[in-house]
C-alpha cells in the first residue's frame, strides 16, 4: 500500500486538509500528537480506527510535502540595505 492509499484530500472533509482515508483523523492531528510525545501505541489507543500503516502513511506524507517545498530566501532591499550602514 502507498501512502496515496492512506491519505486522502476531499474539498468536503475537514476544509480540505489531509485526512486518514475513510476517517476523519487529519495528518497534521498525528504529527503534532506524535511531536508532543505521544507514541504510536497512545495514538492507536485515542483513534481505535488508526491504525500503525496509517501512522507511518502519515509521517511519509509530511516528509514528501516538505521535500517537495520551494524554498524562496529573501534578503533585504538595496534601499534597505544602505540605510543600514
Amino acid at each position: 500500500m502507498t501512502i496515496t492509499d492512506r491519505i486522502e484530500i476531499n474539498a468536503k472533509v475537514m476544509m480540505g486538509k489531509p485526512i486518514i482515508r475513510g476517517t476523519r483523523i487529519p495528518v497534521e492531528l498525528i504529527l503534532r500528537k506524535l511531536s508532543e510525545g505521544a507514541t504510536e501505541d497512545d495514538l492507536l489507543d485515542a483513534y481505535p480506527r488508526l491504525t500503525r500503516a496509517d501512522i507511518q502513511a502519515a509521517i511519509g506524507y509530511a516528509a514528501d510535502t516538505v521535500a517537495h517545498e520551494e524554498t524562496v530566501l529573501v534578503g533585504p532591499s538595496p534601499a534597505r540595505k544602505r540605510a543600514t550602514r
